[in-house]
């Protein structure tokens, strides 16, 4: 029964992205922005509960411009986020762009890229930070760079918190957990190591009971604050919000 309900969770998720192309190629381009959040919202809700996972949501995101800083465990997180800030425009890896179905999708949040082997590619995305920033936009970034397994955090880079640094932009912290009927860190929504997309979403699916939750932080300020000590505070902030979910 397990794998029949992981089948149609499945299907059913191909369909709802398939939908979701339809959107952005018809839909979004003559969109308000208003009405675009409105579809991002809706339709990263709807895969989150077509693939069977409950959302719970803890805390309020603040009005107008902000870097969300969060933790990092699935190609899921993005679309947790835009459950609840459906505005935020995340910046992702490059080969991101590659993915089928799930790659475009992701493109049309307004989605900055950054080439991850390129050291200098973290400057050229700062600016575009800065300048989406000071443009009243919200901004989001997993500053581990890569996904972990919802036990431990990795280090926090501190590059890429720049741009809020030299716009004077809050960051709001968000703690991302995963967890399901056996375990409070659900095995089934890690995507490390080798796992590739479609054995991270088939372990998604045939999960029981997942549960996401987006805890969100109280903004902090990062008018003069050094880049390297406010990386390590965000990342004491996010693993004390995760020790006690």
């Amino acid at each position: 029964m397990r794998t029949l309900r992981a089948c149609w969770r499945l299907a059913r998720m191909i369909v709802h992205g398939l939908h979701g192309l339809a959107i952005v190629w018809l839909v979004l381009p003559g969109a308000t922005p208003a009405q675009r959040q409105a579809r991002v919202r809706w339709w990263s809700a709807k895969l989150l509960k077509v693939m069977g996972l409950e959302l719970q949501v803890q805390g309020r995101f603040r009005p107008g411009a902000k870097l969300i800083v969060a933790n990092h465990i699935s190609w899921l997180d993005i679309m947790a986020v835009h459950s609840v800030c459906p505005e935020a425009r995340f910046v992702s890896k490059a080969d991101v762009q590659a993915w089928p179905l799930v790659g475009r999708l992701i493109d049309a949040g307004g989605t900055l890229y950054i080439q991850r082997e390129k050291r200098r590619d973290a400057l050229r995305v700062v600016h575009e930070m800065a300048a989406a920033l000071k443009a009243g936009d919200t901004v989001a970034v997993f500053p581990e760079g890569t996904t972990a397994d919802g036990h431990a955090l990795l280090p926090f880079h501190a590059n890429l918190l720049q741009a809020a640094i030299a716009t004077e932009t809050p960051i709001q912290p968000v703690a991302l957990r995963f967890s399901d009927r056996h375990d409070t860190v659900s095995r089934a929504a890690q995507y490390i190591g080798e796992t590739t997309l479609a054995q991270s979403m088939w372990r998604l699916a045939m999960g029981d009971d997942v549960r996401v939750t987006v805890a969100v932080l109280p903004p902090q300020a990062s008018a003069h604050a050094d880049r390297r000590a406010l990386a390590e505070y965000l990342r004491e902030q996010i693993g004390s919000t995760l020790a006690g979910l």
